[in-house]
């Protein structure tokens, strides 16, 4: 059995996009972007506030779980530049207490809507 995670307020609902989806007690978090809340406004202009926002908008995924950041278990981090890979590293580890989850970095040609960032996540309950 799964379940459809949503973040309060999202209205991805009828649309090809699934935020997150549980199942057996794992949450698979689809990759989020610097889209601010439910609004089509990104913020890209830089990599530190581009990567602040989309580790905010997986933790509000994460909070409609009943979950947070230190339930990760894995990521996967897509650049369109990898000279980016320090900074969002440097706020990537402000969302953790200890050790982080486990986690690959991709660089990519291009994302979604023009982004330089995409995270997607795996949690687990307990």
């Amino acid at each position: 059995m799964k379940r459809t995670i949503r973040a309060e307020g999202d209205n991805s609902s009828g649309t090809p996009y699934t935020p997150a989806v549980e199942s057996t007690g794992v949450v698979y978090i689809s990759g989020q972007i610097a889209q601010v809340g439910n609004t089509r406004e990104l913020r890209i202009d830089n990599i530190t506030e581009e990567t602040q926002l989309v580790m905010e908008n997986i933790g509000a995924v994460l909070k409609a779980a009943g979950l947070d950041h230190q339930d990760l278990v894995k990521c996967t981090v897509y650049l369109t530049n990898l000279q980016f890979y320090a900074e969002m590293s440097r706020v990537y580890l402000t969302f953790f207490q200890g050790d982080p989850p486990a986690r690959e970095t991709l660089g990519v040609k291009e994302l979604p809507r023009g982004v330089n960032l995409m995270i997607s996540g795996i949690a687990v309950r307990g």
